[in-house]
């Protein structure tokens, strides 16, 4: 059946439609704020539990177990989703938000490092493992049950209500953080009470159930089930019949894919980027991007609306090209206005690490963390701990760091005792500290420099385009397939897209700084992802406003 044009006036909602909105919103707020907790205290947790490593190593592998959660979400989608497709979409969903609340509290009470040595970050995994599950049944439960009460010619504007969840959840750990930061002053917040977010969900959890349990199931799913249409194998169906698989890899790669690095590099990265590269204060970034997500939000209404009236093709893509020709200059203004110093710095005395190309490894390695030997790593190590902007010159013999008209030399660490290593190391950091600041690069952002209404418009520019490509998704998805496999089916390329293609950028995006120096150079990872699902999507992604979803019932 062809899409057809919306009408000029859409249907009031109905009692069951209104109380499917709120709890399938709510519940899923409440949800991304237990999921993106750990994310919003990647810092905090990286002292905490992985002490072991120094502190350049801790903060990578912190963002490392946050990917852990999203990597296993597309297995969480199969799971609940074949569920959601063979026994119902209500208490599926249901069961993701126990398991997902329940996984934060534990991990609120979690000890460190300190208290119980390895075993705390191979639990904290464990608790991030179970979390992405949960959410990775979450979002197709929800969508599917909110998109299948949707009024047919206002799906768009109906299921972007959702589609704010994800944003109002980052908006409220956030909130959290920088109340408490106050509240508890920096030294008290990092010592404990960081947890008291973590073990705040119960509260958050014991509504959520409660507003679930009251909601009756989709008619389209008791449509079907009451013909006895229901599927028998919803994975095989899914993704062994040659149509369906095929809807599936378009909605992946020209869809989800590049939402996915759009959504985490707007609204997730940007956050890292703020407060790990230029070095601005965990409560006033806080601030800024909770100001910038408050005047975003509106707009993820408003694309999904638009989307209603030109069509879900148009808007998606047109973020995705704005996101491919944008970030880098968007990314260069943030530089400017949040730290004027820094950039006047990187474009007066710029860094150069001078090495052999074949000592410089790359940061994400299979040993698991071991010390770096080489004296490129070594010097790179260093330059990650200052994270200071530096440029890469082929060389021979030590490596060497150049700046303000100083050399620094590294050293090779190899065969070196740990305490020796140690020492070398703090005199290699402290050297370069001292250089980097007498060539004026700021050791901390000034907070009265920063100009804080360009760096809210650059943020919420950021925001909108996220709303662009996010705000008509899941109108989309659920349109894209049939019911009796609804749930299996746009439950895993939203979460292959998110999951793997979006979680990862924070920590794909900051392994290819530490690799090549460039602050900007991690964006290429979100601009190529985006620039692919911009062409696949133009090319092969069918319109889809207007289907009558019920029509394969």
């Amino acid at each position: 059946m062809s899409p057809q044009p919306a009408p000029p006036t859409d249907p009031p909602l109905s009692p069951e439609q209104r109380r499917a909105l709120v709890a399938s919103t709510l519940g899923t707020v409440f949800e991304w704020y237990d999921f993106y907790l750990y994310g919003s205290l990647a810092g905090i947790i990286g002292q905490e539990f992985f002490a072991g490593l120094d502190p350049g190593s801790a903060f990578v592998f912190a963002l490392l177990a946050f990917a852990s959660g999203f990597l296993v979400r597309p297995f969480g989608a199969l799971l609940f989703g074949r569920l959601g497709d063979l026994i119902g979409r209500k208490y599926t969903f249901l069961v993701t938000i126990l398991l997902m609340g329940l996984s934060t509290f534990i991990a609120g009470l979690l000890p460190g490092y300190a208290s119980i040595g390895v075993a705390a970050p191979m639990i904290l995994v464990a608790l991030r493992l179970l979390q992405g599950l949960a959410l990775g049944g979450e979002y197709g439960g929800a969508a599917t049950y909110l998109g299948e009460y949707a009024p047919r010619y206002a799906r768009g504007a109906y299921t972007s209500w959702l589609q704010t969840t994800a944003t109002l959840g980052l908006l409220l750990s956030l909130l959290v953080n920088v109340g408490l930061r106050r509240l508890l002053g920096e030294a008290g917040f990092e010592a404990w009470g960081w947890r008291l977010p973590f073990l705040a969900s119960s509260a958050l959890l014991a509504v959520s159930v409660w507003m679930r349990l009251r909601l009756t199931e989709s008619p389209a799913f008791v449509r079907i089930r009451r013909a006895g249409r229901t599927s028998k194998a919803p994975l095989s169906e899914a993704l062994g019949r040659g149509g369906n698989l095929r809807r599936v890899l378009v909605a992946l790669f020209g869809m989800t894919a590049g939402q996915g690095v759009i959504w985490y590099t707007g609204q997730f990265y940007v956050l890292v980027f703020l407060t790990h590269t230029l070095k601005l204060g965990g409560a006033l970034a806080g601030v800024l991007i909770g100001i910038a997500l408050l005047l975003g939000i509106p707009l993820f209404w408003l694309f999904g609306r638009l989307s209603d009236r030109v069509g879900r093709r148009p808007v998606m893509l047109a973020g995705c090209l704005l996101a491919a020709l944008g970030y880098f200059p968007m990314f260069h203004a943030l530089t400017a206005a949040a730290n004027p110093a820094l950039a006047r710095a990187m474009a007066l005395h710029p860094v150069v690490l001078v090495a052999a190309p074949a000592d410089c490894s790359f940061p994400l390695r299979p040993d698991g963390g071991g010390p770096y030997t080489h004296s490129c790593d070594v010097a790179k190590q260093a330059l990650s701990d200052v994270a200071v902007d530096y440029r890469r010159r082929a060389g021979r013999g030590l490596a060497r760091i150049e700046v303000g008209g100083r050399s620094i030399e590294s050293f090779d660490a190899a065969g070196m005792a740990p305490q020796q290593r140690l020492r070398r190391q703090r005199a290699l950091d402290l050297a370069l500290r001292r250089a980097v600041a007498a060539s004026g690069y700021p050791e901390r952002a000034d907070a009265a420099a920063v100009n804080r209404p360009l760096v809210v418009l650059i943020l919420t520019l950021l925001v909108a385009d996220v709303a662009m490509v996010y705000g008509p998704i899941a109108a989309t998805l659920v349109e894209l397939f049939p019911t009796r496999i609804r749930y299996t089916s746009m439950g895993l390329p939203y979460n292959l897209g998110n999951g793997w293609f979006g979680g990862l950028v924070p920590t794909v995006a900051f392994a290819l700084v530490a690799h090549d120096g460039g602050i900007y150079h991690g964006l290429w990872y979100p601009v190529v992802v985006a620039a692919m699902s911009f062409v696949v999507g133009l090319l092969l992604l069918p319109e889809t406003r207007g289907l009558d979803i019920c029509a394969d019932d």
